[in-house]
């Protein structure tokens, strides 16, 4: 580890001259991929002094804009879907838990090499804390990897799941929105251009009308939303993300879709005249996340409501001029759905846990034992009387990317290889099911920022 920022200059001495505190020249982008940038990411993640890490990331967000990989909101892109002038494919947006640099890189490749414009970085609010990843560092790593792979153009970083919690809600409003715009605000910063806001946790089903039961849903997304405005950068409109239905629970309908919208525009509008608003609404087709998990550890089959999909996509493009709706929860379902969420005008699907269950499934064995064996014993709280040791297992093991964050990271370059191997196979497969190849000129045309 480099112990000041001195060093961390020296390191990338006769590939980069530095102007000014914030202004670079890069001298040998070259040098800069074959070596220097696995060392700054390290440092950027794991350098135990503040100044160091937070100069490595400042660094490699102005590389990767001198060498145009940049972040980028994909707001315009979604707004040319709800007008009719884009369709026919679904934007995947992926989680990355843990190694998120060489996951990223086989994202990068993958697109690369089948021309593809929309696919997203995100991580969630959940995430954030178990995996230990703040949104500076996760975006280090995600324009790092671009860098590394030699990729230029938008790179749309996403904050997945920005969820209310609703116990801490009911106890003390103020305090849970001023959690979520803290949050909003350090996401931003980082360069967070694309942020959904779930609110949905909020909704009460016991009240009597549709409205009455999204009414803290979308009065809450509508504040975040003005939230978000004020604080985006000057020429970029942040795209902001809507959900009627929490993912687990009950499957959404049109009549809640309207009710939430209608009341979202409502309340919008007391803000401030003119606010753009949400471009996309996540909703509940019969998924859960991670899937569900049978007592022998697989994942249960899984039915999705397609035409939830569809009727709600239909609704938000026609009436709202959205991009149409969001599937969560997707990554364990069967292969042979995927080329399913582009024909029913799914805007975007979300895509995590099956990526989990691929490192873990060639994690080496006695390091895979050794994670397994640390959360039976500092997560046994969360093993349910009628669980199997199977089940909780599969359920808790995400909670290990964080205390196993740098061991991952140091498994040694043969093994990150293979995964990567496998990784892209996975990515290529779901990529192409959802149509998103040879779209990259669909992007270049709508995404200037």
């Amino acid at each position: 580890m480099l112990t000041n920022v001195y060093e961390l200059r020296k390191m990338t001495e006769g590939a980069l001259t530095f102007l000014d505190d914030q202004r670079i020249t890069v001298n040998n982008p070259n040098k800069i991929r074959e070596s220097i940038i696995d060392s700054l990411v390290y440092e950027s993640v794991f350098n135990q002094n503040a100044e160091v890490k937070e100069k490595a990331r400042s660094l490699i967000h102005q590389i990767a804009n001198s060498l145009s990989a940049r972040p980028a909101s994909i707001q315009e892109l979604y707004s040319a879907i709800g007008r009719g002038e884009v369709s026919g494919f679904t934007v995947p947006a992926v989680n990355i838990r843990g190694i998120t640099y060489e996951v990223a890189r086989a994202m990068f490749r993958v697109a690369k090499r089948n021309n593809i414009g929309p696919f997203v970085f995100e991580i969630a609010k959940s995430e954030i804390g178990y995996t230990e990843q703040r949104p500076s560092e996760y975006a280090a790593c995600v324009l790092a990897a671009a860098i590394k792979e030699n990729y230029s153009g938008p790179v749309f970083i996403q904050g997945d799941h920005f969820q209310f919690n609703a116990k801490k809600f009911a106890q003390d409003p103020e305090k849970e929105i001023n959690s979520i715009k803290s949050l909003i605000k350090e996401a931003i910063e980082a360069k967070f251009y694309n942020i959904d806001i779930d609110s949905s946790t909020l909704v009460d089903l016991n009240k009597p009308t549709i409205e009455e039961q999204q009414r803290d849903n979308f009065k809450q997304a509508a504040d975040m939303t003005a939230f978000i405005r004020e604080l985006e950068p000057e020429g970029i409109t942040i795209s902001v993300g809507g959900e009627i239905g929490e993912v687990g629970g009950k499957n959404s309908t049109p009549e809640e879709f309207r009710a939430y919208m209608n009341g979202y525009l409502m309340e919008l509008k007391k803000q401030k005249e003119g606010i753009s608003p949400i471009s996309k609404i996540s909703v509940q087709t019969g998924s859960s996340h991670g899937g569900v998990v049978l007592p022998d550890g697989t994942v249960a089959q899984v039915k999705i409501d397609f035409g939830v999909l569809e009727s709600i996509s239909k609704i938000a493009r026609e009436e709202y001029g959205m991009a149409g709706a969001v599937q969560h929860g997707a990554s364990t379902l069967p292969e042979e759905l995927f080329d399913k969420f582009p024909k029913v005008g799914t805007a975007e699907i979300h895509l995590a846990t099956g990526f989990q269950n691929l490192l873990f499934d060639i994690f080496p064995k006695d390091f895979r034992e050794e994670i397994y064996d640390y959360l039976r014993k500092n997560m046994a709280d969360e093993k349910k009387p009628d669980m199997t040791d199977e089940q909780f297992i599969y359920k808790t093991r995400k909670k290990a990317f964080g205390p196993f964050k740098q061991q991952m990271w140091n498994l040694g370059r043969s093994w990150i290889e293979i995964a990567q191997r496998e990784l892209e196979r996975r990515f290529e497969f779901l990529f192409l099911k959802l149509n998103v190849q040879n779209t990259r000129e669909i992007v270049e045309k709508y995404i200037k920022s």
